[in-house]
């Protein structure tokens, strides 16, 4: 079974920087894509960003382009959200999640198989 553990949220003003972190055990995490996506309460889950098994392609919402930054360490089995200029509407719950099919990166939470719990991202304006 999989595990994914998110880490590095927390309380930020208006501009500032967080890169989220998510382990990956159970497996090696090179066998999954991993995604990051997040939701504001009372609203769905929205898609942030995706990156390939070995970190050779990613994928990003198009509002978020140039914001964030999605990367990997696969000697580390981690995942990582680097996110720039904070703004309060990102506020929300972010989540990690691996996807072990095949084929392009997915935006889609439906297709995704193992979720972490979720790190929270407050941002003040």
């Amino acid at each position: 079974q999989v595990q994914l553990v998110e880490s590095g949220g927390g309380l930020v003003q208006t501009g500032d920087s967080l890169r989220l972190s998510c382990v990956v055990s159970g497996r090696t995490a090179s066998a999954y894509a991993v995604g990051w996506f997040r939701q504001a309460p009372g609203k769905a889950r929205d898609f942030v960003a995706a990156i390939s098994r070995r970190g050779l392609a990613t994928l990003y919402a198009d509002s978020l382009k140039g914001r964030f930054t999605i990367s990997r360490d696969n000697g580390k089995n981690t995942a990582y959200l680097q996110m720039n200029s904070l703004k309060p509407e990102d506020t929300a719950v972010y989540y990690c999640a691996a996807d072990g099919g095949i084929g392009s990166l997915r935006n889609d939470y439906h297709e995704y198989d193992y979720w972490g719990q979720g790190t929270e991202v407050t941002v003040s304006s």
